[in-house]
């Protein structure tokens, strides 16, 4: 059979400190018939199979875990074994009814190196009492049960050797329960929502460098960024391990602010900057802050877009790159985004997009924000406004941004220095 249109979302999975622990995936296909079970599982396994091959696992992963859901047909079949089991994580949804077919089964798939994982537990059963030996991970659906309910839970499964997730998690409430009870990994809007960083301290070089894309997009001259940046010599440390990090692919390493100016020119400059403001804010742990992924990813996927459906329109694209990328500008520092968008002078249609999701960019935005639930109906809608992109096409381009975003901040031989 042909491979089925399809559209990937990744959600996060951090740790107790927050970094980066692994992402689940979220296969949504845009075929609305109620297909047979045969069908249903080659139509995974042709997903996945596109997924690992065709997109590139590297690139939809990084260096962390891919969690993958698991129905009762797809976990019985052979299908599943194309995927890389020193990769992924198997995840039992829970309307897998755990037989003792299905039991011996997770235990051959246990013994040839695959991780397992039980999802939306809120009690367990002498079916789940049996499996639990050859989980790794138990996720604890936290919005469905009380409290009193999540205590008791994670005391009972603190001593069986397996990390305790809690998924659901959408609020700050919700997370700091959790964390109290000794939980090991969190999931949930918590962690991609603005409510991520509410009420966390501005650091004041953050603010520095809102002032210079402000002063960017005033088109000030390079003297007077030159002079901002000198009232913090560590950021501007920060700034070149960034710019001379291989995402920018610059022929020569940059060495000084000057140089690095001239040689990217105003629009590279301002994308720089716009990058190092979620760098540093987020205490420069780009590659490990799933709402500094998120952004970067953000930008890149809009100007992919943008790229593809007005080929030509570069300044279009830079604005589709900006507006992607400071979409998430009201979370990294916990105040509305009318605040944050006074100090930087957008024009009117990237205020727009940012505000309201209006107008062209701010219907990309929208594709970009649905790519990320995995909503196929939204993103058919959205694309179909747009005039039309194959499912194929925007996968490419998600992985390329998913790619690019990783590279951020590595850089490709030594330390930045000033001079």
């Amino acid at each position: 059979m042909s491979t089925p249109q399809f559209f990937l979302g990744r959600q996060a999975i951090v740790g107790r400190q927050r970094e980066l622990f692994a992402y689940e995936l979220l296969f949504r296909t845009s075929q609305h018939n109620a297909a047979a079970v045969t069908d249903d599982v080659a139509a995974s396994a042709a997903v996945m199979q596109h997924a690992f091959t065709g997109l590139g696992l590297q690139a939809v992963l990084e260096d962390k875990l891919g969690f993958i859901n698991l129905s009762e047909p797809l976990l019985m079949s052979e299908v599943i074994e194309v995927l890389p089991r020193e990769r992924v994580v198997l995840e039992i949804l829970e309307t897998v009814a755990l037989t003792p077919a299905v039991i011996e089964r997770c235990r051959a798939l246990k013994a040839t190196g695959y991780r397992l994982a039980l999802d939306d537990v809120i009690g367990f059963t002498p079916a789940q009492q049996a499996i639990l030996p050859l989980l790794e991970v138990v996720k604890l659906d936290v919005l469905a049960m009380p409290p009193e309910q999540t205590a008791a839970l994670v005391k009972a499964l603190k001593p069986c050797g397996v990390k305790i997730l809690a998924e659901k998690v959408d609020s700050p409430a919700q997370h700091d329960f959790c964390h109290q009870l000794g939980c090991d990994l969190f999931q949930g809007y918590y962690f991609a929502r603005p409510t991520i960083l509410s009420g966390k301290p501005v650091q004041p070089s953050a603010m520095l460098l809102l002032k210079l894309l402000g002063q960017v997009a005033a088109d000030a001259e390079i003297d007077e960024l030159e002079d901002t940046l000198k009232h913090a010599p560590d950021l501007t440390v920060q700034l070149l391990r960034l710019v001379n990090s291989v995402a920018f692919g610059l022929p020569r390493k940059i060495a000084s602010v000057r140089t690095g100016i001239n040689l990217l020119g105003r629009a590279q400059l301002h994308r720089w900057l716009q990058i190092m403001v979620f760098a540093q804010q987020s205490g420069g742990r780009m590659a490990s802050d799933p709402l500094v992924q998120t952004a970067a990813v953000r930008g890149h996927l809009m100007e992919l877009l943008a790229e593809a459906l007005r080929p030509g329109q570069l300044q279009l694209a830079d604005q589709a790159f900006m507006v992607g990328m400071l979409s998430l500008v009201d979370a990294l520092f916990g105040h509305p985004m009318p605040t944050v968008l006074q100090a930087l002078n957008l024009e009117a249609p990237l205020q727009q997009a940012l505000l309201e999701r209006s107008g062209w960019l701010g219907r990309l935005l929208s594709v970009v924000e649905a790519l990320e639930t995995g909503s196929a109906a939204d993103i058919d809608a959205h694309l179909a406004a747009l005039g039309g992109l194959s499912a194929d096409a925007l996968n490419h381009m998600q992985v390329q941004a998913l790619h690019w975003a990783s590279q951020l901040g590595r850089e490709s031989a030594g330390d930045a220095e000033i001079t």
